[in-house]
């Protein structure tokens, strides 16, 4: 069964699921609730307002390939060891794959994120999640928490990729590292600005002109070698100081599998609110795999070139244009 994951805490399904989750919890505890109002507070306005309960982390969602509309969620709660929260799938979509699904994506988002482990808790009466989380590779924790009837798991991670704010130096230092990462963009066919063949001398350059005029992130294999770059452009002109671009989003192709696109734009995204922006724009080849990326980020399409730049091979293409508000 093909099962869609997809990053967004704003789904209108979102509340429904988070509902039902807590309900079932409470009802599996001893305590009667079939009404979201009968919820504790904390549970009830978690289920009300997701997108403020969950906002420093991780909310994943789950449809089966033939569904409309997903049937399982589960949160991924930021921290130094991540720890995964709120596993639910509705009763009609089980024995189809989407906690396995969920799971999975949870894993490989904090292994690429560099997490040292995830860890979660199950109510010891729930035997079918438990069983899941031990095929899984999870073991018995301590507990680091007082709650009876909880069982503690975590799951050990193998060191994953660095991403970096680079400093204006640290760019040209890196300069080389970087230029390659933009001539395997070039030779896999990504439309950034340069035709095939692109000579890795012409790469790097680029990279130390452009050092100290954009905000540059870099990923860093556990090699020290360069796994993937984005920058974020502010905008200088005194009626768009609240705007800034996203450019130059890369992950080299033997890097590709391990979110690092996701945490290059997470990166510059964060940085962009932090510093005040409030609105992000790009662009990028239309049907392109780089649309899928930023849809799932919450991004929206504003329009579409056509014709709009040449891909390496010097055959003009249509761009996407995608902006994303910030508050």
């Amino acid at each position: 069964m093909n099962v869609m994951i997809e990053e967004n805490a704003a789904h209108p399904r979102l509340p429904a699921l988070l509902t039902a989750y807590h309900l079932a919890t409470e009802t599996e505890k001893g305590t009667v609730s079939t009404v979201p109002a009968d919820l504790p507070p904390a549970r009830r306005a978690e289920a009300e307002d997701p997108v403020a309960a969950f906002a420093a982390d991780t909310v994943l969602l789950a449809t089966a390939g033939d569904a409309g509309e997903p049937a399982g969620c589960l949160v991924l709660k930021a921290g130094p060891v991540p720890e995964v929260k709120r596993v639910w799938v509705e009763p009609s979509a089980r024995g189809r794959g989407l906690a396995a699904a969920l799971m999975g994506e949870a894993l490989r988002r904090a292994a690429a994120a560099g997490a040292p482990a995830v860890r979660l808790t199950v109510w010891e009466w729930r035997e079918g999640p438990l069983a899941l989380y031990r095929k899984l590779g999870f073991e018995p924790a301590a507990p680091w928490e007082d709650r009876p009837g909880l069982v503690f798991l975590e799951k050990r991670l193998a060191p994953g990729d660095r991403v970096e704010l680079l400093a204006p130096d640290a760019v040209r230092a890196h300069a080389a590292g970087l230029g390659a990462l933009l001539v395997d963009a070039v030779d896999d066919g990504a439309s950034v600005g340069f035709l095939a063949p692109l000579d890795p001398a012409e790469a790097a350059a680029w990279w130390t002109g452009v050092a100290g005029d954009r905000e540059v992130w870099a990923a860093f294999g556990p090699d020290g070698s360069v796994t993937g770059a984005v920058t974020l452009l502010r905008t200088a002109t005194a009626n768009g100081r609240h705007r800034g671009e996203i450019a130059r989003l890369l992950v080299h192709r033997a890097a590709r599998g391990r979110a690092l696109g996701r945490r290059l734009l997470a990166a510059a995204e964060a940085r962009a609110a932090a510093t005040g922006l409030t609105l992000l724009v790009l662009d990028t080849q239309t049907d392109s795999p780089a649309e899928r990326l930023y849809r799932g980020a919450g991004w929206t399409p504003a329009g579409r070139i056509p014709e709009y730049a040449a891909d390496p091979a010097g055959t003009l293409r249509a761009t996407t244009l995608y902006y994303k508000r910030l508050v």
